[in-house]
């Protein structure tokens, strides 16, 4: 097979299947690993694909990335309302990591001018505090994701690995008890793992919607987060099983 007519398939099936490992490349394609590798930063060169670590995703638009836009009226006060709990345990002088959900613009937006570092990927974030004089905000850069307006990629994944802080405030598409965590986009799921593995406390901010769903991307087991936020329509059985595997759960109405 010729070079160019591998690197043609190679985009035709990362875009069917939104994400795929070099390894899993190397087999189909009877190449080493290097020589796939080689083929993924020509490819993502010329925007075809974007790498991730161990592979490659998409970059092509589809309807698992829903806009910002979209995601900011869905659950609205549902989502204000965790965000208010959640700036509620953010204390003068934590070190912070938001990720680029819409919960935690929320949170942004309620965060008072105090003594913080907030680390995020998000624009939005990093745009909403930059009105407030006393917080330090670190972005990770990286690649844009223009419906969601978050940076990342290989270089967001680095910009984090750099840091250490006290809180990561954090949401996801799907709560699964056995399942764990999981997002539609590979990549936000790399990276919201790495939020979680640099931070001392794990808070996880979702509303009762996203319980039972199963997302594409793995982000970790629940065991990973410390505490959870939710709104009041969480099921009670589900509430309980949750405390039994040690997660504190605060409910908001």
């Amino acid at each position: 097979m010729l070079v160019a007519e591998r690197q043609k398939k190679i985009v035709e099936l990362v875009n069917e299947r939104l994400s795929i490992r070099v390894t899993e490349l190397s087999k189909i394609f009877s190449v080493t690993e290097e020589t796939i590798r080689r083929d993924l930063e020509k490819l993502e060169k010329e925007n075809l694909l974007m790498r991730s670590h161990g592979g490659a995703v998409s970059i092509e638009k589809d309807q698992s990335e829903t806009s910002y836009l979209e995601r900011e009226i869905t659950n609205a006060t549902e989502k204000k309302a965790i965000a208010e709990a959640a700036v509620r345990i953010i204390e003068s002088g934590d070190q912070i990591v938001l990720d680029a959900s819409t919960t935690a613009w929320y949170v942004a937006k309620e965060l008072p001018d105090m003594p913080l570092t907030v680390l995020t990927n998000s624009i939005k974030v990093a745009i909403e505090l930059s009105k407030k004089e006393q917080i330090k905000v670190i972005s990770t850069g990286g690649t844009l994701l223009s419906q969601s307006l978050s940076f990342v990629g290989p270089l967001a994944e680095r910009s984090l690995g750099m840091y250490h802080v006290h809180k990561a405030f954090l949401s996801c598409k799907g709560v699964h008890l056995e399942k764990g965590l999981s997002d539609f986009n590979e990549s936000q799921a790399l990276l919201k793992k790495q939020m979680m593995e640099i931070a001392d406390e794990k808070i996880l901010m979702v509303d009762s919607s996203k319980f039972g769903t199963r997302a594409f991307s793995q982000i970790g087991p629940l065991s990973t987060i410390d505490c959870m936020i939710v709104d009041s329509k969480i099921n009670e059985q589900v509430k309980q099983q949750l405390e039994e595997k040690n997660i504190r759960v605060t409910i908001v109405d």
